[in-house]
């Protein structure tokens, strides 16, 4: 089998590429790093270390590589043969990649070459969509008419932590232990690809709502509790019990809402929120608190983090969840000055109040009841 992968980069070689490997496919790399293509072409392999004690080697061979500035030609070719195609390189990359992806369809309709999915693995949510928006804007109507009967373009949700890494060797690549790659399979064509440790569900959403509820929500309020405490990193700051005791509390309520609202079993829920505590303090990730708290006022948005699984909680239970009220005070207080928003939020706060300034920036009323609790609290 075989699978072209656009973008040869950490992410790409570390996680998706691993992945597709361990299934039995011969990846071949698409990028228009020089150095990074011909180091691929000359090695034929690498090796993927886990951050952990055991620090345990994964060791990927049988990939290729191909210069999509250089070798348009080549890419086209490839994906008109391919078992599967997917990307990591970034939501803003793939409306230039779509070019070549739709030449590549146009050739495989050409040569019958049957059904294929295409996958984009971003940390964005509807990558996929989005990608095959871009492509069928390359096609004439009898071409598009082919690709909706024979081109799966599933949504997926990604998951896993490369950290910032200097190898001795170009291509090794260190990733954290965790990883999730979820597939919408209602978004699939023809049979089902064979991607061992890939999770394939019909209601991707849930799981979307479930990362950003759980793995995001939980981040930040690490980040949050732990700069107020003067802790460097997340793995510093989730290893004091107050500040892991007030996470599991804040998770407790996300969990709480998806629960009722997806019907997640509770305590598989709970298992889950623990190997997410886990990834938090695992002492081979260095994770800076400042970092991980930049732009609080994305985060402190409606639809965000903090203040969606918070409406939703009050929404359902008819109460103001202590915990993620608390976290709600932290990013209000959140200054880092090498991060223009949290500079921006400080001077808000300052100049309006607490109250207002959270109001504003949630587009809450200043009566709704979670305004009106974080300014007792702040």
């Amino acid at each position: 089998m075989k699978a072209v992968h656009f973008g040869a980069g950490n992410i790409g070689r570390g996680f998706i590429g691993l992945l597709l490997h361990q299934s039995g496919y011969a990846v071949e790399f698409v990028d228009v790093n020089e150095p990074l293509i011909n180091e691929i072409n000359k090695e034929k392999a690498y090796r993927v270390m886990l951050a952990n004690e055991e620090k345990q080697e994964f060791f990927v061979e049988n990939v290729s590589g191909i210069n999509s500035q250089q070798q348009p030609d080549a890419v086209v070719e490839a994906i008109s043969k391919a078992d599967i195609v997917t990307t990591a390189v970034g939501p803003n990359i793939l409306k230039f990649v779509a070019p070549l992806i739709a030449e590549g369809l146009k050739k495989r309709q050409q040569i019958s070459g049957g059904t294929v999915n295409v996958i984009a693995c971003e940390n964005m949510v509807g990558g996929s969509s989005e990608l095959k928006k871009h492509v069928v804007e390359k096609l004439a109507a009898e071409e598009i008419a082919w690709v909706e009967e024979n081109v799966g373009f599933p949504n997926s949700a990604v998951d896993r932590i490369v950290p910032n890494q200097n190898n001795e060797r170009l291509l090794d690549v260190l990733v954290e232990p965790f990883h999730e790659w979820v597939i919408d399979s209602t978004g699939m064509k023809g049979e089902q690809p064979k991607i061992e440790e890939a999770l394939f569900v019909e209601n991707l959403q849930a799981y979307i709502e479930r990362k950003l509820f759980t793995v995001n929500t939980g981040h930040a309020a690490t980040a949050y509790l732990g700069n107020m405490l003067e802790y460097k990193t997340i793995a510093e700051a989730i290893a004091q019990n107050d500040v892991k005791q007030d996470v599991l509390g804040t998770l407790g309520e996300t969990g709480n809402v998806l629960t009722t609202k997806y019907g997640f079993d509770a305590d598989q829920h709970q298992a889950y929120i623990e190997k997410i505590i886990g990834r938090f303090a695992n002492p081979y990730i260095v994770d800076d608190v400042q970092r991980v708290g930049r732009a609080p006022l994305r985060k402190l948005g409606a639809k965000d983090r903090l203040v969606a699984p918070a409406l939703e909680y009050f929404e359902e239970f008819g109460d103001v969840p202590a915990h993620l009220v608390k976290v709600i005070v932290a990013a209000l207080q959140f200054v880092s000055e090498e991060d223009q928003e949290s500079l921006t939020l400080k001077q808000m706060v300052e100049e309006k109040g607490a109250a207002a300034a959270f109001s504003e920036v949630s587009g809450l009323a200043m009566d709704h009841p979670l305004v009106v609790s974080v300014a007792e609290k702040f």
